[in-house]
């Protein structure tokens, strides 16, 4: 647990800088808008950040160990498909909307040079082999993490459906 901290640094140097994201700002405005208020503008916000700072957490976890970049990024798209097929289909193209807009302007220059100064740092790690893969956690982890909250928010809404309809 030596690098406890690296890991929680680079989760709030995700979140913080996907909150800060303007594309995000302008798709979870124009998302509030063209559902009339279902998806909360906030919500979708704090959604897709969470998932890149785990993104970033985990891509800073895999720096330090060396385990190969491939092996998380498969995990990851199975992660996808398989809740694809599963997540409401309404929400399905804004989850992976959400991937790609969180990797324009602010996010990027700040992950690109903590994963390069942490692959410097850490003695076995070579920045060039190891140093990058993180924009690619960045973009990955919140499809899933949007997909993972429609699919918790339906479940609870059915959920309470049943239980009031028993009542």
């Amino acid at each position: 647990m030596a690098y406890g901290w690296i890991y929680l640094f680079a989760a709030m140097i995700g979140f913080s800088t996907t909150i800060a994201e303007p594309s995000l700002i302008a798709v979870a405005y124009k998302a509030n808008e063209v559902s009339a208020g279902t998806i909360s503008a906030w919500g979708l916000r704090i959604t897709v950040a969470i998932g890149v700072a785990f993104g970033i957490s985990l891509g800073t976890f895999r720096i330090v160990t060396g385990t190969p970049l491939y092996l998380y990024i498969l995990a990851g798209y199975v992660i996808v498909i398989t809740q694809t097929l599963f997540a409401p289909k309404s929400i399905v193209p804004l989850a992976y909307d959400s991937g790609g807009v969180t990797t324009p302007t602010v996010t990027v220059p700040l992950v690109t040079a903590l994963g390069l100064g942490l692959s410097t740092t850490v003695p076995g790690r070579n920045p060039a082999i190891d140093g990058f893969g993180l924009i690619a956690f960045a973009s990955l982890c919140p499809i899933i993490s949007v997909m993972a909250y429609a699919q918790l928010m339906g479940w609870r809404t059915k959920r309470s459906r049943n239980n009031n309809g028993e009542k």
